[in-house]
Parts: C-alpha cells; sequence; structure tokens
C-alpha cells in the first residue's frame, strides 16, 4: 500500500499539499507548454514600444506614435475576451493558429505603411487587426494549468509563477525591442514581434495533449454563457482595471518627473525598480502555504496597493519615489495571482480562458487609459501630476471591491452558469 501511494505521488506532484515552485514544475507535461508559450507571449510586451519607436522616426511626433499605439491597445483589450470564449468553445488551437497568421500579416502590414509614409489613417487603420489578433497565450497558459492542477493547493503556486512570468516579458520584452529599433532598424521591432508571435504561436498551437476540452455537442447551449455573467468576474475586472491604472500611470509619471529634474536617465531605474518589487512579491507569493481565504487576501492586498500608491503625487526626490514605487511594485503581484486564482473556484471550465481574458483586457484597457490621463495632467500641471491616476484609479477599485466582495465567493446554490459542463463548483449568478 505504501509504495502504491509512493508511486501515485511521484506521477502527479500536485497530490502534496505543501505548494513550491520545484514541485510544480514537476507537473506531468507542463514544459510542453511552457517553453513554447513563453516564446509566444515574449512579443506581446514588444508591440507597443516597437509602434512608438517606429512611427515617432517616420512621423516626428511622438503624439501620433502614441495614439497609434493607444489604438492598438484598446482593440487588444476589446476583441481579447472574445478570443477567450472562441477558445473556450472551440479549442485554443482553433484560434490561435488564425489569430497568429492574422497578427504576423497585420503587424508586418503597419511597418509596410509606416516606413512609405502613408497617411496617419491608414496606420491606425492597421493598427486594428493588429491589436485585434493579438494571441492571448497568457490566459491559455493559465487555463492549462487549471485542467492539470484541478483541485491542488498549487494553483496559487501556479498563478504567482505566471505572474512573474508576465512581469519578466514585460521587463525584457521592451529592452529587446528597444535595442533592436536602436541598434539594428526602426523597423526592426516589429518585425521581429511579428515572427516571433507566428513562431511562438504556432508551437504553442501544436501542443494538443494539454489544451483544455471542449464540450460536446450535448453541451451547446451551456458553451454560449459568458464569463462575463458570473458576478465575481465583473468585480474582479473592475479591480484588474485600477491596477492597470498603476502601469499607465507609472508609465508616462515617471518619464515625466525624470525630464523634470533634468535626469531622464533614471526613468528606466525607477521603472525597473517598479517591476523588481512586482517580481519580487510574485516569487514570494506563490512560495507560501496560504490559509487565509482568497477572497479576504484580494481585500486586504488590493488595500495596500491603494494606499501605497496614494503616496507617489507627493514624492519629490528620487530615493523617495524609488521606495514607493518598489512598494507599489510589491502590491501588485499579490492582487493579480489572488485575482486570477479566483477564476478557477468562480468560473466553470468552460468559460475560463474566457474569464481570464476579460482581466487581461482590463489592465490593458486601465492601462490605456491611464496613459492617455496621466499625460494630459503632467501636459496641463506639475511633473508628477500623473501619479494621482493610479491614486484615483486604485482606490476607486477599491471601494467597489469592498462593496461587492460578497460575490467573490462561490455559491453552492440557486441558478449556476455551470449546469451541465460538470464544473465541480455551482457559480451562483445574478
Amino acid at each position: 500500500m505504501v509504495s502504491t501511494v509512493t508511486s501515485k505521488a511521484s506521477e502527479n506532484p500536485t497530490a502534496s499539499a505543501r505548494p513550491g515552485y520545484g514541485r510544480l514544475l514537476r507537473t506531468r507535461g507542463a514544459w510542453t507548454f511552457l517553453i513554447p508559450g513563453f516564446a509566444a507571449r515574449q512579443p506581446f510586451a514588444m508591440l507597443t514600444i516597437s509602434i512608438v519607436l517606429l512611427v515617432q522616426h517616420t512621423t516626428g511626433s511622438y503624439g501620433a506614435a502614441g495614439a497609434a499605439a493607444a489604438v492598438t491597445g484598446v482593440s487588444m483589450a476589446v476583441f481579447a475576451p472574445y478570443s477567450g470564449r472562441l477558445a473556450d468553445r472551440h479549442g485554443q488551437r482553433a484560434v490561435l493558429i488564425p489569430g497568429v497568421l492574422l497578427h504576423a500579416l497585420s503587424g508586418l502590414t503597419l511597418t509596410a505603411l509606416a516606413l512609405l509614409d502613408a497617411p496617419l489613417w491608414a496606420v491606425f487603420v492597421a493598427a486594428v487587426p493588429t491589436g485585434a489578433s493579438v494571441p492571448q497565450v497568457g490566459p491559455m497558459v493559465r487555463a492549462r494549468w487549471g485542467v492539470k492542477l484541478k483541485d491542488s493547493p498549487l494553483m496559487t503556486t501556479a498563478a504567482a509563477f505566471e505572474s512573474v512570468t508576465d512581469e519578466l516579458t514585460f521587463v525584457v520584452g521592451p529592452l529587446l525591442a528597444t535595442a533592436l529599433c536602436t541598434a539594428v532598424d526602426p523597423a526592426a521591432g516589429l518585425v521581429t514581434e511579428a515572427s516571433l508571435t507566428l513562431i511562438g504561436g504556432l508551437l504553442f498551437a501544436a501542443q494538443k495533449s494539454t489544451q483544455p476540452s471542449v464540450a460536446g455537442s450535448g453541451h451547446a447551449r451551456v458553451e454560449h454563457a459568458s464569463a462575463l455573467r458570473v458576478p465575481g468576474v465583473r468585480v474582479l475586472i473592475v479591480t484588474f482595471l485600477g491596477i492597470g491604472t498603476v502601469f499607465g500611470g507609472m508609465q508616462v509619471s515617471l518619464a515625466a518627473f525624470t525630464e523634470s529634474i533634468g535626469e531622464p536617465g533614471l526613468n528606466g531605474v525607477l521603472y525597473g525598480v517598479f517591476a523588481a518589487g512586482n517580481m519580487l512579491s510574485g516569487v514570494v507569493c506563490g512560495a507560501i502555504a496560504w490559509k487565509a481565504a482568497p477572497q479576504r487576501r484580494l481585500v486586504v492586498g488590493y488595500a495596500a496597493l491603494a494606499l501605497t500608491a496614494s503616496g507617489l503625487w507627493a514624492a519629490h526626490s528620487v530615493l523617495v519615489l524609488a521606495g514607493l514605487g518598489l512598494l507599489v511594485g510589491m502590491c501588485i503581484a499579490p492582487s493579480l495571482i489572488t485575482g486570477y486564482t479566483l477564476v478557477d473556484s468562480l468560473v466553470p471550465a468552460g468559460a475560463r480562458t474566457e474569464a481570464f481574458t476579460w482581466l487581461t483586457g482590463a489592465v490593458a484597457l486601465g492601462q490605456a487609459a491611464a496613459v492617455t490621463v496621466a499625460g494630459q495632467l503632467e501636459d496641463r500641471f506639475w511633473g508628477g501630476a500623473g501619479f494621482l491616476v493610479p491614486m484615483g484609479g486604485t482606490l476607486l477599485a477599491l471601494v467597489t471591491l469592498l462593496a461587492l466582495r460578497s460575490r467573490l465567493v462561490a455559491r453552492g446554490s440557486g441558478r449556476t452558469v455551470a449546469r451541465g459542463v460538470g464544473h465541480r463548483v455551482p457559480v451562483a449568478v445574478d
């Protein structure tokens, strides 16, 4: 009997109640989607900066470059949930293959139009399908972890691992894109982004054995139930919008602050400190065996985020701003990780990829809005006024979270969107 239990434990490392990255990465079949998944999501962080550098080079206008990047970001935020819904209904492979082909084609078209000095409206038109077709690899990887781990306590560890991976992507991607655009050619960033998306996306799509199963025709009626119908998902969308305002506000305001003190080179250092805090707390968060309920952890973590973000606008020295930025970054990862973890208990398996893409899209939309508003504040007021955006965004989201936190608890009674899907936890809806 002992040998049998030991054998099963070795075959399924997720069976242990003790979480850890080593145990997580020993999950059978995990590396088959992690490696191509990382390659496929890397270009996502290269897209915005590559567009900005290319369009600014061809037009001489940062305003035009920012507008083109914003069109791409908004398009991605709007269309990402539909991509996730299609992946839940028809399978990730069926969505990824045409998606990466369209993204590569539209990205190269945008590049050609910019290099040919086409009218700006034409660049904007090409930016729409470029953003709309961004492959949602991160949510797809998270959905695959859900299939692999099911009820395992390693789900929190997996969410932390994905958060750290995302943050690493947003550290490496912009650096790579900037180096290519400045040292090779202004178009090299977008060309590389399109190529990596195509190659990485196709390799990820080829891993058919780990993708979530698709319900059969007998469940056709249930498949049309959107993840957005789950009240808890709507609450999480608002909280993730607030997190997006932190990313967007920090990007603009750090650049404006360092410019105002005559040290523009410190912008990268300060943002690196902010990103390092995010990565550090993500690593720690995934290594802890949490006893508190995720709903409570989200409220506490988000309150800390709103508190630290509210002090940014008052920072008048580089050291103080670096310290606050580190604290803000350390508060973001726990909120993101807990939010993604809650999806597993709130949303039926047949709508989970869509739910993840709603959250990813919410961050992108909050970031796009924050960049615009923070830029206006910086132009009209003092250097650093854009830091009011992260404060306002997180405080409003915190009020919503506190008022509706009861909707983050999966209920065992009432009408559910999971009927007929075979999901283990019924989810009540309004």
